[in-house]
């Protein structure tokens, strides 16, 4: 018997069954569709965060004090005045991996302006700190060197202080805002970059020149924070490197002395985060994928009641010359059949399912062609593996005792 006709056969078959025919490919078609939706959710996230990450500058190298002790006791980063001016200029004149270096000092506090009031962070640093977090000034211009020099009372604000100090809409440049009781002439207006990764508003912010943070709000000479930026990402490890060597030497650390600062890169939080959401995704995928399990289980059960069934058919075949192979050939082709109409018809439904989740929840999706062909492929051997065994039944039927079977 050639496979055209074995082809007929088993769509005749399956055509007499349309509805018991839809329910067994159920299965398969909720399972892949899962497989491709939580796939594509999982990648979105996992592309949103990377892009984020990258927003805030992924070659970002973050320099805390720390990891002192005294009477036994590991005192907090809040509490060391380790970090220095010099460690900075020794960082940004000897450090050859790395671009740019500014020192971070910050103060929570209000901000005023008129009646109006907001809670946020002022953060005291220099030029170099825009280019490292990626800041852009929209409107206005960057304080100078000279407003570090004299410690002048000036600053960049973000979108979201502006909207709660100005809400009628008043151009912000110019204006003298009070940071507590320090006076503070705004210079420019920062781009909105919304929320970050971890919810955090990165346009509710003030940013001043770090002396001026230094002596006029917090009254230390010491910095909380020295943040640089490698050459590139590839060279976070080397740049990290430079920089513990440089501040051991500048604080005379003899070797085997605990380090008395801390360094963590984005690059260990963009490794971190990308980390959880794989195994998120694996684990979604996992979830969905005992959908194709239990579908599977179902195209099995199927096929045992089809040939339970049809063993008159089966016998009357056989007695007239079909072989034990076009049995199993036929079986199987209806199995295979169902399971690959399913599996595309799940596919779409997966593409679907994972645009509407875009939609209507806004969450990032990205569709991997990959995991669409491993969700059609798994359903394909689905098939075959759960319709071989009865198929192996039914071809092993005897002609005889089939015929005689009511």
């Amino acid at each position: 018997m050639n496979l055209t006709n074995l082809f007929k056969i088993a769509l005749k078959a399956l055509g007499n069954n349309k509805f018991r025919g839809f329910l067994t490919m159920l299965g398969i078609i909720i399972g892949v569709a899962a497989v491709i939706t939580m796939l594509a959710i999982g990648q979105g996230s996992k592309r949103s965060i990377q892009a984020q990450i990258s927003e805030m500058g992924s070659n970002m190298i973050m320099i805390h004090p720390g990891g002192e002790r005294r009477g036994g006791v590991r005192l907090s980063a809040d509490d060391m005045e380790t970090l220095k001016i010099e460690d900075l200029e020794d960082i940004g004149s000897q450090a050859g991996f790395v671009t740019y270096v500014s020192p971070a000092v910050n103060s929570s506090g209000q901000a005023i302006y008129g009646a109006n009031n907001t809670p946020t962070t002022v953060y005291g640093v220099n030029r170099d700190y825009l280019e490292i977090r990626r800041y852009r000034v929209e409107d206005g211009d960057v304080f100078s060197d000279r407003d570090i020099q004299t410690a002048a009372k000036v600053c960049l604000v973000g979108k979201s202080v502006v909207d709660e100090l100005f809400p009628d809409g008043q151009n912000p440049i110019g204006k003298v805002i009070r940071f507590g009781s320090i006076p503070l002439r705004i210079v420019g207006v920062l781009e909105s970059k919304g929320y970050n990764s971890m919810g955090m508003d990165q346009d509710d912010l003030i940013i001043a020149p770090y002396t001026t943070v230094q002596k006029r709000i917090l009254a230390i000479t010491h910095l909380q924070e020295i943040v640089c930026s490698a050459l590139a990402e590839d060279y976070t490890e080397q740049a990290i490197e430079e920089i513990t060597s440089i501040l051991r030497d500048n604080h005379r650390l003899r070797p085997g002395d605990e380090d008395d600062f801390s360094i963590r890169s984005q690059q260990e939080l963009s490794s971190m985060m990308t980390s959880t959401t794989d195994m998120m995704t694996v684990l979604l995928a996992a979830v969905a994928g005992i959908s194709l399990l239990v579908g599977g289980i179902g195209i099995m059960n199927i096929m045992y009641v089809s040939v339970t069934e049809r063993t008159m058919e089966i016998g009357l075949r056989m007695s007239i010359g079909a072989k034990g192979r076009d049995i199993l050939a036929q079986f199987l082709i209806e199995s295979i059949l169902i399971s690959v109409t399913g599996g595309l018809i799940g596919v779409v439904l997966g593409i679907g399912a994972a645009f509407l989740v875009n939609i209507l929840a806004s969450y990032p999706i990205y569709i991997q062609p990959w995991s669409v062909i491993l969700s059609f492929a798994v359903c394909t051997v689905t098939g075959v593996f759960f319709g071989w065994y009865p198929a192996r039944k039914a071809a092993g039927l005897d002609p005889i005792e089939a015929i005689r079977y009511e």
